[in-house]
């Protein structure tokens, strides 16, 4: 192999670029079938669900011809010729769709009242409701984002601070915006007729609203019309709108009177303040004896001053509960004493603890007597407050009872104004609605061609077609995320590209076993003639010439991390190296996280780390039974393994070895991970790099070469395992297949 010298090497090449052909979409295509395959069956599947779970649409159509009335205008004086207007449709369309007619279907249909269910049902509440508000205030937010009010305009009315734009609609409002939204008006080509089509769930709604869709656009073509041509009509209009402000005037006045003057209920009051006074006095009379009652007693306490003795005697006193019980238990107290001082001197404990019980008992009377007493003083002072606000009460409402008549006079005369000027009001709106039932002459002239009939089938979902772009969509989507993660996987994939990245020599690939209770290691000793023994025979082949002058004879086996399959390939490849009768011999030289001794299964209670720490009384090396190899297990966890890798007895252990085997393999930790392989590399003909295929990343490729490169390492070249082999590759490896179970 020509090896370009390490200081040349560049850590990472630019790939040139290259022609892309069909062929290598159709690769990217066919290895990410289970991506592409997995996103159309989700996208279908979601389609065919939504599809066939949506609510149907039914749709009810309507022929109408409308057209100018040129004989009005001949009645009216005008001229009888007809004046060709383009934006004649167009306007009537934007009418029929129109605010003010969609609100006439509303009312007249009683669509927010008897049919309201039909538009809020509780089906909508929840996910559907949430995902409604959602839409519809990203619409509004992007509205008010890019039609913001300019500065000075007037957003609110003047004083009251409050944003017209952010009153809540009635369900009127919402339900005629919802009727505009399932609107269709389209003309028919070379004619004066359009249709006239209303989408809805339920198809009774949809044929009502589109009948009435064409009466309310009629009515409001008169109204327009009424509301434009008569002088006496505006008038009496105008004439309405002053008296309804006099009304209103009148009608605020006499409000805020009453208002003033506590007026709500004025006739009821003139009966609820006589029953009020005789209740005030009967109240007063009753504070007034409750109040004599206690001043008298609180002053018969006052009179006998600190005389506990005596105020006991008084019958509040006297039937206290408390004080009753506590005069029993000293009078129990006493007795003890007397019993007591019959058998006991006085400073005896018995006795003492006796009289600081009835002084206890003694204390509680006292502190019970003075709490009655405070009882008494605070109902007698409550007494005295309350007769003193009934006698406030009392006089106030009289006050009140004296001004009731004249304010209810008033109250009177401005009611009798509020009413005269109804009056005139209604008898105004009254005729300004005859004058509008008599005026027949319109301009516009609307004949119902064809009236909505009632829909059979639904117009929406159309099953075939949503589909067919489901299936279409699923496709193209699952083809485009395919592209994607192939773009964003960076990851080894073949040894095609290491080679154009890295300019590093792919000895070779190891395709992935698909049998689950098969193991790798294993596999050449139970299938020599298999596809994946061949693999490795193969990659010895490359390996033996990998040196112009002679094979390399020690070879550091390493990989970027964990679990790339470096110890699988240092065993296997031992193995094919003993099959030409070589001597191979097998050293762990990872003992951070050794597995060489569980593969072959030998134990590993004694092994390198002994060896290099002095420990020469057994021969590490083990021979495998029934095989040409021989192993030497990393043996014990040392704490220092970087330092028992790098110290001369490695060395000499090496020099050793070499003399009596063909070929020494050193299974050693990860590049990324510790520094041990690089600390190995210096005593060996050269190292090979293990890859893996899906796991192993440009990244910590391209990291872990920069780190042998850096130390001159000679690089033999790279084994990527983990190749998935496709189908059209196994026919060649099926007779090895065939052969092999022979």
């Amino acid at each position: 192999m020509n090896i370009i010298p390490p200081t040349q090497q560049p850590a990472f090449q630019d790939t040139q670029e290259q022609e892309i052909h069909l062929r290598d979409y159709i690769s990217v295509i066919l290895k990410r079938k289970t991506t592409v395959l997995t996103f159309l069956a989700i996208t279908f599947l979601t389609v065919f669900i939504a599809t066939y779970t949506a609510t149907p649409i039914y749709t009810a159509s309507s022929q109408v011809l409308i057209e100018r009335n040129t004989s009005s205008s001949a009645i009216e004086g005008g001229n009888s010729y007809y004046r060709w207007d383009p934006d004649f449709l167009t306007t009537q369309f934007e009418l029929i769709r129109s605010t003010d007619v969609t609100q006439r279907v509303v009312k007249q249909l009683q669509l927010d009242t008897k049919y309201r269910h039909y538009f809020f049902s509780e089906e909508k509440e929840g996910l559907f409701s949430f995902l409604s508000s959602f839409k519809t205030g990203i619409k509004d937010f992007i509205k008010g984002f890019f039609s913001s009010a300019p500065e000075g305009s007037e957003t609110n009315t003047e004083g009251s601070g409050l944003l017209i734009a952010n009153e809540p609609k009635t369900d009127a409002e919402i339900i005629a915006a919802k009727i505009m939204g399932g609107l269709s008006i389209k003309p028919v080509a070379n004619t004066k007729t359009v249709i006239i089509s209303y989408s809805d769930k339920n198809p009774a709604i949809a044929k009502l609203v589109t009948n009435a869709m064409i009466q309310a656009y009629m009515d409001q073509i008169l109204e327009i019309k009424l509301a434009s041509s008569n002088y006496s009509l505006q008038w009496m209009t105008s004439k309405a709108a002053e008296e309804r402000k006099k009304l209103e005037g009148a009608e605020l006045a006499l409000q805020q009177y009453m208002r003033d003057n506590d007026l709500v209920t004025v006739e009821n009051k003139l009966a609820v303040y006589p029953e009020k006074l005789s209740e005030f006095s009967s109240k007063l009379s009753k504070a007034q004896t409750e109040q004599q009652e206690f001043e008298a007693l609180y002053a018969q306490i006052k009179a006998l001053g600190e005389n506990y003795d005596n105020i006991e005697t008084i019958p509040i006193f006297a039937e206290n509960k408390v004080l009753q019980n506590l005069r029993d238990q000293i009078f129990a107290t006493e007795q003890k004493i007397k019993d007591l001082s019959k058998k006991y001197g006085y400073k005896h404990p018995v006795m003492i603890n006796a009289k600081a019980e009835q002084a206890l008992l003694l204390r509680e009377k006292k502190i019970e007597v003075d709490r009655i007493i405070d009882s008494t003083r605070n109902s007698y002072e409550l007494a005295k407050s309350r007769e003193e606000n009934l006698k406030q009460l009392l006089a106030k409402t009289k006050n009140e009872m004296l001004n009731i008549n004249e304010r209810f006079t008033q109250y009177t005369i401005m009611k009798r104004d509020v009413d005269m000027n109804r009056v005139l009001y209604d008898a105004l709106t009254s005729s300004i609605k005859k004058a509008s039932v008599t005026e027949q002459s319109q301009e516009i002239k609307i004949w119902v061609v064809k009236k909505a009939e009632f829909p059979s089938s639904p117009s929406k979902p159309q099953k075939k077609r949503n589909l067919l772009l489901g299936l279409i969509l699923g496709l193209f989507g699952g083809i485009g995320l395919a592209f994607f993660i192939e773009y964003l996987d960076n990851t080894v994939k073949d040894g095609k590209d290491v080679e154009q990245r890295f300019d590093l020599t792919v000895l070779g690939t190891v395709e992935e076993l698909q049998g689950k209770d098969e193991a790798i290691e294993s596999h050449i000793l139970e299938h020599p003639l298999s596809p994946l023994s061949e693999n490795y025979r193969l990659i010895r082949s490359s390996l033996l010439l990998s040196s112009p002058d002679h094979p390399p004879r020690s070879l550091l086996i390493t990989s970027m991390s964990p679990k790339e399959g470096k110890t699988s390939t240092t065993c296997n490849l031992a193995r094919v190296l003993s099959q030409n009768n070589k001597k191979v011999l097998i050293i762990d030289c990872d003992m951070r996280r050794p597995r060489t001794h569980s593969l072959f299964n030998v134990p590993n209670s004694f092994g390198l780390s002994n060896y290099l720490t002095g420990d020469t009384k057994k021969n590490p090396i083990r021979p495998i039974p029934d095989e040409k190899l021989s192993i030497i297990t990393s043996g014990p966890i040392p704490p220092n393994p970087a330092e028992l890798l790098q110290s001369r007895r490695m060395q000499l252990l090496m020099d050793e070895t070499m003399k009596f085997y063909d070929f020494v393999l050193l299974d050693s930790p990860p590049i990324q991970r510790v520094t041990d392989s690089l600390t190995l590399s210096a005593i060996v003909d050269g190292v090979l790099l293990i890859a893996r295929s899906g796991k192993t990343t440009y990244d910590m490729l391209d990291s872990g070469l920069k780190k042998l490169r850096d130390i001159h390492t000679p690089i033999l070249g790279i084994v990527i395992n983990g190749i998935i082999r496709s189908k059209k590759d196994s026919g060649y490896y099926g007779y090895y297949e065939y052969y092999d179970k022979e």
